[in-house]
């Protein structure tokens, strides 16, 4: 199966099969180490201007330095990464690693929505809080009703059916806040880098019917976007270029607590 995946990997993120892309989006189960080998892999293959992090505000992204990338103590503790609420450091060192040892280190940009920001997005509104671009990312207007009440299910379902169901449209506005941050910190790696960017971030932002891809077609129509999901045991929701196996994770069920509560 390793094997298989190696293969299918250096088929699909190969220069000449991904269509000389300009964007690859390589989605994860944020706690699935395998997932994260997957995207480490990527980032060798791919030689990459650019590293795009969900997980990393732009403030945390300056401080990367290509000495820190080949240091993974002095990296966690420049970016604070204990007290980020991020899985551990060290699953998600090998992507840096990755990065550290190309003869040309990529540049690292951060797209971490604050949760200040998610609050006020979920208050003052989702336009309000992304600012002056919400017309032209498409933020200002509301989603048709099939894919709103989509993604609305999709809420109550991740948060274990417990929400208040008048919660769920701002949660599908902070969903909506995370993937317009995302696309556009990758096209100012793209306009500062002129190179190849690659994204690391959650299947729910990588797929490709509204997620960053869908941001990044309308925005910058030209572009070539290559968009990577990575399962458990087949269970995945969305649409993706390509889409790698991997065994689930042994964790706690998250529902748990809602039933005891």
């Amino acid at each position: 199966m390793k094997h298989a995946l190696i293969f299918a990997l250096s088929l699909f993120l190969s220069p000449v099969a991904a269509q000389a892309a300009d964007v690859v989006i390589l989605g994860e189960v944020h706690d699935n180490p395998a997932h994260h080998m997957v995207q480490a892999g990527a980032v060798s293959a791919n030689d990459p201007a650019a590293l795009v992090f969900e997980m990393l505000t732009p403030a945390q992204a300056e401080t990367v330095t290509p000495d820190l990338l080949n240091d993974e103590n002095a990296l966690r503790a420049a970016l604070d990464w204990d007290n980020s609420g991020w899985p551990d450091f060290a699953i998600y060192y090998p992507i840096f690693a990755a990065a550290g040892a190309l003869a040309n280190p990529p540049r690292i940009y951060g797209a971490q929505v604050p949760r200040s920001d998610a609050r006020a997005a979920m208050q003052a509104g989702l336009a309000a809080t992304f600012g002056a671009d919400s017309v032209t990312y498409g933020l200002s207007a509301p989603l048709d009703a099939e894919q709103q009440t989509a993604r609305e299910a999709l809420q109550m379902t991740a948060h274990c059916d417990a929400l208040p169901v008048d919660l769920l449209p701002a949660m599908v506005d902070v969903q909506r806040l995370r993937d317009a941050t995302l696309a556009r910190a990758t096209i100012k790696a793209l306009d500062e880098t002129a190179g190849r960017v690659l994204v690391i971030t959650g299947n729910g932002h990588a797929r490709k019917d509204w997620g960053v891809p869908a941001y990044l077609a309308r925005l910058r129509p030209d572009l070539a976007v290559t968009s990577l999901g990575q399962s458990e045991g087949g269970a995945i929701d969305g649409g993706f270029d390509l889409i790698l196996p991997a065994a689930p994770v042994d964790r706690p069920d998250p529902c748990e607590a809602f039933r005891k509560g």
